[in-house]
């Protein structure tokens, strides 16, 4: 089976109501982002499926989930390593890193978890190196801490500036391609000050 259809495959069996908030459900099948607290969004589907066609997941691999908010990109990418592999959601926000574990136990997908990001801290280094990173938040530059999380050979998509960037490390060269303009909400660091 082709990874295109691979894909098609967890998007079927991967609902996004299932991740959304209760009153935003029936606006699930639209293609675009939707609020789901915290100033967060669960992406467009057409920008997903973009952005994991261009991660390109294998069965058996190690991936990172950078910026997991709801869940469901965390569940998708678990549909495609299967449970040979291993997927780690990580989220900014704890209130959202909670709701999005508990959206995810309910998936069936014991492989895949979801913490809280370390403030200060970008990704998961205690646990790379990583086969795939995707990060589903705009960098204004492409992010070293993840690149250093990347194994040899690895793919990390990542929105730089407004534009999709895909990053290939191959023989430890990295090749870096851009891939259309999207917004995303500004990748962070530190939680937002309450206010």
């Amino acid at each position: 089976m082709d990874g295109a259809d691979r894909l098609q495959q967890a998007f079927a069996a991967v609902p996004r109501a299932d991740f959304l908030p209760r009153g935003a459900r029936s606006r699930a099948g639209y293609d675009v982002p939707i609020l789901i607290g915290h100033g967060q969004t669960s992406s467009q589907p057409s920008t997903v499926d973009d952005m994991l066609r261009l991660l390109d997941v294998r069965p058996g691999q190690r991936v990172l989930d950078v910026g997991s908010g709801s869940g469901w990109t965390t569940a998708l990418l678990a549909h495609l390593t299967g449970p040979s592999g291993e997927v780690v959601g990580v989220e900014l926000e704890p209130e959202l890193a909670r709701w999005g574990a508990a959206n995810l136990a309910r998936s069936g997908v014991p492989w895949a978890t979801i913490r809280a990001a370390e403030p200060g801290v970008l990704g998961d280094p205690a646990h790379g190196p990583w086969d795939r990173i995707l990060v589903s938040a705009n960098a204004t530059a492409l992010p070293q801490p993840l690149l250093d999380q990347l194994r040899d050979p690895g793919r990390l998509v990542v929105p730089v500036a407004g534009t999709m960037t895909l990053v290939v490390r191959d023989h430890d060269v990295l090749t870096t391609t851009q891939h259309g303009r999207y917004r995303f909400v500004p990748l962070r660091t530190a939680p937002d000050a309450p206010g």
